[in-house]
């Protein structure tokens, strides 16, 4: 979750939503790493989670991500959770909840359901206030910055 925070970090260094992700292999080796970059990229689904899907996914050529852990800073969102379903990603490892737009327990609770053919495990709450605090100092800036803008 460290290297999540680090990515995290650097999204926000660019003006981007602080939130990082990392996936790594059942034999706990770095398979790819990255950050929020919708804004820089133009991209809506350029989240930390899709950003990281698809490098793992190239680098191990094969949209399949079975046995691997996907560790966010932040609680996904629908879009990400659906993608993680359709990667086959083992384990779900995230920091903050995200109380307006989360599918894992906060606004909605996506993997509860059971027609989906697959399961992913999660742990929440890991380094959850560094994660938290990350966002919030991040939210005050740009509230701050546009108070004192004209």
């Amino acid at each position: 979750m460290q290297l999540a925070l680090e990515q995290a970090q650097r999204a926000a260094a660019l003006n981007e939503v602080p939130v990082g992700a990392v996936l790594v292999s059942a034999q706990q080796e770095l398979i790819a790493a990255g950050h929020n970059q919708p804004i820089s990229r133009h991209d809506p689904t350029a989240h930390a989670e899709i950003i990281v899907l698809r490098a793992g996914a190239a680098k191990i050529e094969n949209y399949r991500l079975v046995d691997t852990t996907l560790y966010v800073t932040l609680e996904p969102c629908v879009m990400c959770v659906g993608a993680m379903m359709h990667a086959r990603v083992g384990r779900l490892v995230y920091g903050a909840n995200e109380y307006k737009t989360g599918a894992i327990q906060s606004a909605c609770r996506l993997l509860e359901h059971t027609q989906f053919n697959h399961r992913i495990d999660i742990e929440s709450g890991v380094l959850q206030q560094p994660c938290a605090d990350i966002m919030s100092h991040f939210f005050a800036r740009r509230r701050s910055e546009k108070k004192s803008t004209p």
